[in-house]
């Protein structure tokens, strides 16, 4: 059994859906347990103007190319559409998929975003209370859909907030995203097990998972020391497969 799961993020930034969506086939065929990109509108470094392209219509076309790896958003953006439309949205790429769709979601912070697609920016702290408020209705439509999702479908919440995100990602979430180094990830992880224990969750039911760049790979071990059970490589383009491979053979040991 291999020592943590494999994922990728692939970044929807100066590229092309064709380079995007063979590099989430050739990632499958390679045996990758999952598959993400990052829900933003615009590029999040290098040149601020080069192309760009949305997430979820992005996911239902990777969910379409693949056979195996799970599919998601590294992480959605909760204030770009009604909860309930996301809930539908969510549930159809399920189906699509077979069952592989996960939701990743958190409070948003890109500002630009906001300012040139009209939404609210407002405080942090507003943010998450909306996501706090959303996530309920998001649980409460997926269980009114007809037909209900494929698969499980399960929530994972990106974020590092001591208080507020991780107490509800404890409430609320199947999985957890955050970035390192293992030693500050360790130390969340560690706040993540007491709002668990304040709110009498079996820790072990979350997914603990981590996004690393490829030079981090040959750090890895200190992410599984650290608790680490899903490594998930952020990759822009070109999308070369060698890191990749290199990460798949770290997690076989």
């Amino acid at each position: 059994m291999a020592r943590f799961k494999v994922g990728v993020q692939l970044h929807p930034q100066a590229t092309s859906v064709k380079a995007l969506l063979d590099a989430g086939a050739a990632f499958d065929a390679a045996g990758v347990d999952s598959l993400w990109v990052w829900d933003h509108f615009y590029p999040l470094y290098g040149d601020p103007e080069a192309a760009h392209f949305e997430a979820y219509t992005l996911l239902a076309a990777l969910a379409a190319r693949t056979e195996r790896a799970t599919i998601g958003a590294l992480v959605t953006c909760n204030s770009y559409r009604n909860p309930s439309l996301l809930a539908d949205m969510s549930r159809t790429i399920d189906h699509i998929s077979g069952g592989r769709f996960t939701l990743g979601i958190g409070s948003g912070w890109f500002e630009r975003d906001y300012d040139e697609y009209g939404y609210e920016f407002g405080t942090a702290l507003e943010r998450l209370h909306r996501l706090q408020r959303d996530l309920p209705i998001i649980k409460e439509r997926l269980g009114r859909l007809t037909p209900a999702p494929v698969g499980k479908l399960p929530i994972l919440i990106g974020g590092s907030g001591r208080k507020v995100t991780l107490r509800l990602v404890a409430e609320q979430a199947d999985g957890w995203n955050a970035f390192g180094p293992p030693e500050g990830w360790a130390e969340l992880n560690g706040i993540l097990d007491d709002h668990c224990s304040a709110v009498g969750r079996d820790p072990g039911e979350i997914e603990r998972t981590v996004a690393i760049g490829a030079d981090e790979i040959d750090n890895v071990d200190a992410y599984v020391d650290a608790g680490v059970d899903h490594i998930i490589l952020m990759l822009g383009d070109p999308f070369g497969i060698e890191p990749v491979e290199r990460l798949i053979a770290a997690a076989a040991g």
